[in-house]
């Protein structure tokens, strides 16, 4: 069995799917990173933050139009040279042969196809995105009341203390105040935290399924929703790359020509209309390029963590300088393995701290008993500052 990973013949690559498919969420995190850091200086971007779902749908609204209307190719697939293509199933009869065999040819998407396009794009990421924020809340909010409890059960004594009128006065004035929107918002809520795993679950299950057997030539639809609009993402052939630009052309002329009203009205027409197209055409490239951007500065501030977080691993440091042997000392053997006291082999090896020699343990103990000091450097020392070596180098 063979994956295609080859650019051969007009079917993509799984790759080249996967990466358009991702370009989307890539964008929006790019938006969302850039929104944050110029939010710190102008505060009311943060309106924008609290509607970020509402704002990149509706951005995604307009490129995807925009993008499909021009060059009948998804935003994303667009940029990697992809297009789509009605899937035509044709069945082709032999008379000189028993058998008969299949045949698939691609035409161009028709007009529905391209609303329902702009519905899997956009309309549907909407959704599911605002389903996962309301399920995280609401498993935060149960989180929550599981370890501190619910705060809407705690009342004062001092409500106890003024009578019971008060009391059932003010419960049935909550009752009022909680609105039937309110309580069928919350039911809302828990249906979807009861169902959205589920459907998560199923449409990752699905997304998986497809990507694997477009993976193995098995299948040529990539997703669900290419195979329920009965399209194939095709590459673009060199004429259409070509092509695009007089067609784009073509269609803006053509909406000019539909223009209505005086002539000045016509000109002032013509003008927004052509600064519409024209914002439309940076908007992409500004995006493309905030895509591009974002990723670098990812991998500058992730690389910079690591290295802030990695252990800082120093050199050991140098040996301190030996001591200096005193004049008055004892001198030292020729061999380092006998005892400078007794000029015979060590027994019980010891180490004077102070010094650092290496002495018997019996004579060590003795000479600084009597004379408090080494005998080798004549500093200071105390029987307390004798240490043991359990294995003598």
């Amino acid at each position: 069995m063979l994956f295609q990973v080859g650019g051969q013949g007009d079917r993509p690559t799984f790759f080249e799917m996967a990466a358009a498919q991702q370009l989307p969420s890539s964008l929006r995190a790019a938006l969302t990173y850039s929104l944050g850091v110029l939010a710190l200086r102008r505060p009311f971007l943060h309106k924008v933050l609290d509607y970020e779902d509402e704002f990149f749908a509706f951005l995604m609204l307009i490129l995807e139009t925009h993008s499909l209307r021009t060059t009948d190719a998804s935003f994303a697939e667009s940029l990697y040279g992809l297009r789509r293509r009605t899937v035509n199933i044709k069945v082709k009869k032999d008379i000189t042969r028993s058998d008969s065999g299949d045949r698939i040819s691609h035409s161009g998407l028709e007009k529905h196809q391209k609303v329902l396009s702009v519905a899997f794009l956009v309309v549907l990421p909407y959704f599911k995105s605002k389903m996962h924020s309301i399920y995280n809340k609401e498993r935060e909010a149960r989180l929550r009341a599981s370890l501190w409890g619910d705060g809407d059960e705690r009342y004062d004594d001092a409500d106890y203390l003024d009578g019971g009128s008060s009391s059932v006065v003010s419960t049935s004035g909550s009752d009022v105040r909680e609105s039937v929107g309110a309580v069928l918002k919350k039911k809302i809520q828990k249906v979807i935290c009861a169902c959205y795993p589920w459907l998560h679950a199923g449409n990752e299950g699905l997304s998986f399924a497809y990507q694997l057997l477009y993976l193995l030539d098995a299948t040529g639809f990539y997703s669900l929703g290419l195979h329920a609009l009965g399209i194939h993402v095709c590459r673009a052939t060199g004429q259409e790359l070509m092509d695009t630009s007089s067609k784009i052309s073509k269609i803006r002329s053509s909406e000019r020509e539909r223009l209505r009203g005086p002539p000045w009205l016509k000109a002032v027409q013509g003008t927004l209309l052509s600064c519409t197209y024209t914002v439309l055409d940076y908007a992409q490239t500004g995006l493309i390029a905030a895509v591009f951007f974002f990723k670098m500065m990812e991998w500058w501030y992730q690389s910079a963590e690591e290295r802030m977080s990695a252990p800082t691993v120093y050199p050991p440091p140098p040996p301190p300088p030996p001591p200096k042997i005193a004049k008055e000392g004892i001198p030292l053997p020729p061999n380092r393995a006998m005892c400078p006291l007794c000029s015979q082999q060590r027994a019980n090896p010891s180490v004077l701290a102070v010094s650092g020699f290496v002495f018997c343990y019996a004579c060590i103990f003795k000479y600084v008993s009597q004379y408090k000091r080494c005998p080798v450097t004549l500093l200071p020392a105390t029987v307390d500052q004798i240490r043991r070596l359990f294995h003598d180098v």
